[in-house]
C-alpha cells in the first residue's frame, strides 16, 4: 500500500500543497486548483520532509533556479505521461502552443487531448504546464488560475502583455 503525505508551503502564488507518495514528490497543487485531488486523498499532513522540493521551489521563485532536479512520481495514462514528459522539455522563459506539442507527439489531431493532459498535470511548476499557450499566443486555461499562469511566465521573463497575450516572436 502506498504511503501518501502532504506539506503546505507558502509561496508567492499562495499556499502550495506538496504531496509525496512513498517519499517521492507526486503532486504540487495551488489554492483552488481545478481538478485537484480531494483533501482526503492527500494523506496525512506533515511538517517535515519535502526539503529538496521546497528549497528548489524557493530558488525558482527567487529566480535562482531554471531546472528542477527533484525525483518525481507521475501517475497517469501513457498518453498523459508522454505529454507531461514533453512539457519538461520546454525551456525556462519560453512557451509552446498546444498545437506545437501535438505536432511533437506526431499527431496534430491530438491537440485537444494534449490540452486535457496538460490540465491534469499533477506536479505544477516543476512540470511546466504554465508554459503552454493558445496558438495565437493567448493565455488559456490553467488549473491554478490565469493570474498565476501570468505571474509564472513573468517570473520566467516570458513576454506577457496587458491583454493576457504573449508576444509572438
Amino acid at each position: 500500500m502506498s504511503m501518501i503525505e502532504h506539506f503546505l508551503m507558502e509561496s508567492p502564488l499562495g499556499t502550495l500543497t506538496l504531496v509525496n507518495t512513498n517519499g517521492v514528490l507526486s503532486g504540487i497543487y495551488m489554492p483552488d486548483h481545478l481538478r485537484g485531488p480531494k483533501e482526503d486523498s492527500l494523506g496525512s499532513r506533515t511538517t517535515s520532509g519535502f526539503d529538496v522540493a521546497r528549497s528548489q521551489l524557493d530558488e525558482y521563485f527567487e529566480r535562482k533556479r531554471v531546472h528542477f532536479e527533484v525525483p518525481i512520481a507521475l501517475h497517469g495514462t501513457a498518453f498523459q505521461q508522454s505529454v507531461w514528459n514533453l512539457l519538461r522539455t520546454i525551456p525556462y522563459g519560453e512557451t509552446r502552443s498546444y498545437g506545437e506539442l501535438a505536432d511533437l507527439l506526431g499527431n496534430r489531431l491530438a491537440i485537444r487531448a494534449v490540452g486535457l493532459a496538460n490540465g491534469r498535470n499533477p506536479i505544477s511548476i516543476i512540470i511546466p504546464c504554465h508554459r503552454v499557450v493558445g496558438s495565437n499566443g493567448s493565455l488559456t486555461g490553467y488549473a491554478g488560475g490565469l493570474e498565476r499562469k501570468r505571474r509564472l511566465l513573468e517570473l520566467e521573463a516570458a513576454e506577457v502583455t496587458s491583454q493576457q497575450q504573449l508576444s509572438l516572436s
